[in-house]
């Protein structure tokens, strides 16, 4: 095994700043309804931002701790403590094309459920390689059919493929090897890195496992005003695979695009969103509290999605449900906190639950900010037809079919990718 550590301090200089939420936010009642939209350039106390420097300073601090306070709860800092463990490598991957690598992620505090990251490389490449990191629904295991990837040990739905008793079995084994497509993005030059969502946080409403415990009460039952939520623990997970991608020494670290469908599409965003070593942002038919804006009258609600899942957002987020309009912001500011980085929005016709044309509207909405470092926003005006990819720096995709992530979505991926990832 080959271990590696590294320390606060070097997390600090290389991670993006978070910012804790603010008490001195306004409560529900003191906010004034917003039918259109928020401006992303416009500061809470009414400021508008005219230059990168104010948007740098001022409105993206204030933009992050507002999405803490009322959305998505305060994200943790960093650990102080880290070690990746190498704990088996397969260098015939694939029929020999790729390499496999299986981490496990431990960080502090003590007793912290650790991170199983599987990280997939080409062999056949000129120098590092470019990285899709992002986490899924069911367990390693799941993305290819090979007996030595080990099967996760934490709580599973019993939904998801090969589950029995909310664990995983040998019958999942390369389930979902259409999802994640890694022969394809091995093919196209490209590594992946994901691992199980539940590694961090079980997909439930239980707050007693998982990562709840460093950050609540003991007995809580439910998520208070500013508290973790698990889509934020999630993307803080996100961040902690990237921790070890930028230190190994087959993958270019300033070439990571992270991808995540349907509420891991929530994930991948508000990762994409926090994390600036993230150079392409893929949330996949993240509809509803991920891409889609709340104040949206198709599709799911701000009402129906704290009700379903009441730990995917922060306590205040509940108080939203009647009136989303109240909201100091909406989701096309969390596409702009992304600036200048490449955004691909992806969806498909028969999934209107995820409201594609108001994700579109999203996307538009973003724009200024993008404009404001000079960079492109979007090429289109209206959402495109089916079957097109718009690949310009705010980019969107919309194709036949179901809510789900495909190979023809992962060719559209990887498309985007060699388009906007940064030189070598």
């Amino acid at each position: 095994m080959t271990r590696y550590y590294l320390s606060l301090l070097f997390f600090w200089l290389i991670a993006q700043t978070t910012f804790a939420a603010d008490s001195s936010f306004p409560d529900f009642d003191q906010l004034k309804p917003q039918s259109e939209l928020p401006d992303p350039l416009t500061t809470l106390a009414g400021r508008q931002v005219t230059n990168v420097e104010q948007w740098e300073q001022e409105r993206k601090p204030e933009l992050k701790a507002l999405f803490e306070h009322y959305m998505y709860g305060k994200r943790p800092a960093p650990p102080e403590k880290i070690e990746f463990i190498v704990e088996h490598t397969k260098k015939d991957f694939l029929d020999g094309k790729a390499t496999k690598k299986e981490v496990t992620i431990r960080f502090s505090p003590e007793g912290s459920p650790a991170i199983q990251l599987l990280v997939v490389i080409p062999n056949e490449r000129k120098g590092p390689a470019p990285v899709f990191v992002g986490p899924n629904f069911g367990g390693n295991h799941l993305v290819w059919d090979d007996p030595t990837i080990r099967l996760p040990t934490t709580w599973m739905p019993d939904r998801q493929a090969g589950a029995v008793d909310h664990k995983a079995t040998e019958a999942g084994r390369g389930k979902q090897a259409t999802v994640w497509n890694v022969d394809l993005i091995v093919d196209r030059g490209y590594a992946l890195a994901t691992f199980y969502c539940g590694d961090l946080d079980p997909d439930n409403p239980d707050l007693s496992n998982g990562l709840h415990p460093n950050y609540l009460k003991p007995a809580t039952k439910e998520l208070g005003p500013t508290d973790p939520s698990s889509i934020t623990l999630w993307a803080w997970g996100v961040s902690r695979a990237v921790d070890y991608l930028v230190q190994d020494s087959d993958i270019d670290a300033k070439r990571i695009a992270v991808v995540g469908h349907s509420r891991l599409g929530k994930t991948a965003l508000l990762a994409g969103a926090f994390d600036e070593r993230i150079a392409v942002v893929i949330p996949s038919q993240a509809g509803c509290g991920g891409t889609a804006p709340s104040r949206g009258k198709v599709g799911e609600s701000v009402k129906q999605i704290n009700e379903r899942f009441p730990h995917w957002f922060c306590g205040n987020f509940k108080q939203f449900n009647e009136q989303p309009e109240k909201l100091p912001f909406d989701q096309n500011c969390l596409i702009a906190l992304c600036a200048p980085r490449a955004v691909l929005l992806p969806n498909a016709e028969e999934d209107q639950w995820a409201n594609p044309d108001g994700q579109f509207e999203a996307l538009l909405a973003a724009e200024p900010v993008y404009k404001l470092y000079g960079a492109e926003g979007c090429a289109v005006r209206q959402r495109p037809d089916t079957g097109t990819l718009v690949d310009s720096r705010l980019g969107y995709f919309y194709r036949t079919g179901k809510h789900a992530m495909s190979r023809t979505d992962w060719e559209a991926f990887l498309s985007f990718a060699d388009k906007h990832m940064p030189a070598q």
